[in-house]
């Protein structure tokens, strides 16, 4: 019979097999000259092989099996069934924007990212370029698929994604694809391979999309899911996938909307203490309007979050018992992001080293982005958040290579989200302000509950959705704008920040009402920590079974 070790590296081999650009990222040898293939029947033949190794994990007898043999069986199932709901979404027909959540654009950024050193990776490299055509014909070809079945693109993000490939065309010398350092003979080639090949390849898309996609686009009024054919049933699938749990979209609206009202308590006191106003409205209405609390320049913006992130990484030892070996840097988003790209985002590091985690800040238009935003998301995305949970994953080499670097968005955006607050229990933040912006990214993550569902469920519209985002938060219209987009082309995912936090928090206050005094916050952590990304119902067993620990 085949055991719980050998499912999972069936199943990472067959989730690499389908991301070569990830195994790369990762430093896994062997698929550096590959390209996904995004064509219907090689997703079909991948959402077969998951199902079969789905049902197959669930047939694995456990009774003599060890703890981490009984988590590796979970880890395999649910992530199985996530890749089966995720390809029955068909996203690649519809989903098309100018940044990393659409196929084009992201296939550009990551490949922009990945590292090369040594002519045989080099060589890899061009022969990667050289497949790019092959990559957006068989997008182009997925569109058009979506036409004939009723599944298309939204208007206004199908215009950034051309917006984002003009810019990209006009400006060849700014394209990521031109940061890696080659051997001199072969940097020549690539120069030469993007002008001839890959510009070519990316205009006849681009044509694609507003000759053939566009007039078929589904206006701003029906954005979501629900407009599609079985919309509302591929929602639900998606929201399982990405929170683990058996929530609704009702249920999940409703939840929303109570953490929006609990907030503005929160809201008034800051606001009173900062500025003498006890006005909930009218702190927003400040934040997001007063230009003083926004940067001078992107240098700033960078400089705020190396700051945060020193002092997170000063003050960790007290709360973890284990800390990652592997860096973080902080860069700018390369290029000429699109309006669309979110304001910042990690990239994990390689697993040999060949490459650090990278928090990716947008410093786009940085004179309108707000200042009270920097150390939240900095703890967010690096220490103690993103960074240190995954990089520490990354180093369970006990454990399937599988468990190590697979994600289930519920835990691994539930720990960014729950570490915002842990911050605070930290002293972390800098100050009123800094907290005061730690409240407000709560609201972000309360409203995106009602805006993804309103949007994918209720049917919003976009204006709809962006009026919501507005009123209820203090991002500008240009963040609104972009926070809106990327729950139109990435549904469901922005629900798992708050449905993780929440779980973390419940299984952590059982914990310490179940250990009283003995509750070890630095134990409890390393217990979530120290066994890889979890679906939630297997993290609020594992706490459950671990014994008492010794108070600090």
């Amino acid at each position: 019979m085949t055991t719980p070790d050998q499912l999972a590296e069936e199943l990472l081999d067959l989730e690499l097999d389908s991301d070569p650009i990830g195994a790369s990222l990762y430093g896994l040898p062997g698929r550096d000259h590959l390209l996904p293939d995004i064509s219907a029947a090689a997703e079909l033949t991948q959402r077969d092989h998951a199902e079969d190794i789905r049902v197959r994990a669930m047939a694995v007898d456990t009774t003599h099996s060890s703890s981490e043999e009984r988590l590796t069986v979970a880890v395999v199932v649910q992530h199985a069934q996530s890749t089966v709901d995720r390809l029955d979404a068909r996203a690649p027909e519809y989903t098309v924007i100018g940044n990393l959540f659409a196929p084009v654009a992201g296939l550009l950024f990551h490949l922009g990212q990945v590292p090369v050193n040594g002519r045989q990776q080099s060589e890899d490299y061009l022969r990667r370029i050289a497949r790019i055509p092959d990559f957006t014909a068989a997008a182009a070809q997925r569109h058009r698929e979506g036409v004939r079945a009723g599944r298309v693109p939204v208007r206004p993000l199908l215009d950034d994604a051309i917006a984002d490939l003009d810019s990209r065309l006009a400006h060849p010398g700014q394209d990521a694809l031109l940061t890696q350092q080659l051997p001199d003979d072969l940097s020549e080639q690539r120069e030469r391979l993007i002008r001839d090949v890959v510009n070519p390849a990316l205009a006849e898309y681009r044509e694609v999309l507003a000759r053939e996609i566009a007039p078929h686009a589904r206006d701003a009024e029906h954005p979501g899911l629900c407009w599609l054919p079985e919309g509302h049933a591929i929602y639900q699938r998606l929201i399982h996938a990405h929170t683990t749990t058996e929530r609704t979209p009702g249920e999940l609206h409703e939840i929303g909307r109570s953490q929006l009202a609990s907030l503005r308590a929160e809201i008034s006191s800051l606001g009173e203490r900062l500025w003498g106003e006890p006005d909930p409205a009218a702190v927003l209405r400040r934040m997001r309007t007063d230009r003083s609390l926004c940067w001078d320049d992107p240098d700033e913006m960078l400089a705020a979050a190396r700051e945060a992130i020193d002092k997170a990484n000063a003050e960790a030892p007290r709360w973890f018992g284990r800390l990652p070996q592997q860096p973080c840097e902080v860069r700018p988003v390369p290029g000429t992001p699109s309006e669309s790209t979110p304001i910042g985002f990690y990239m994990s590091p390689a697993l040999d080293g060949s490459r650090p985690g990278v928090y990716f800040a947008n410093t786009l238009h940085a004179e309108q982005r707000p200042r009270f935003a920097a150390e939240v998301i900095a703890f967010h995305e690096v220490v103690p958040g993103h960074h240190l949970q995954i990089s520490l994953a990354q180093e369970l080499t006990e454990l399937p290579l599988l468990r190590r670097l697979t994600g289930f968005n519920a835990y691994t955006e539930g720990w960014g989200l729950y570490t915002e607050r842990l911050a605070d229990e930290m002293g972390l933040y800098s100050g009123d302000l800094m907290r005061l912006g730690m409240v407000v990214q709560d609201l972000l993550r309360a409203a995106r509950l009602v805006v993804d569902t309103g949007l994918h469920e209720f049917g919003w519209s976009r204006q709809r959705a962006l009026e919501t985002m507005i009123s209820s938060t203090t991002l500008s219209d240009l963040e609104a704008a972009s926070e809106v987009d990327r729950y139109i082309a990435y549904p469901g995912q922005a629900l798992s920040y708050l449905v993780g936090r929440l779980e973390i928090e419940r299984i952590r206050d059982a914990a310490r009402q179940r250990l009283g005094a003995d509750f070890d916050i630095s134990r409890f952590h390393d217990t979530v920590l120290g066994h890889g990304a979890l679906p939630i119902s297997t993290l609020e067993f594992l706490v459950n079974d671990q014994p008492p620990a010794t108070s600090r």
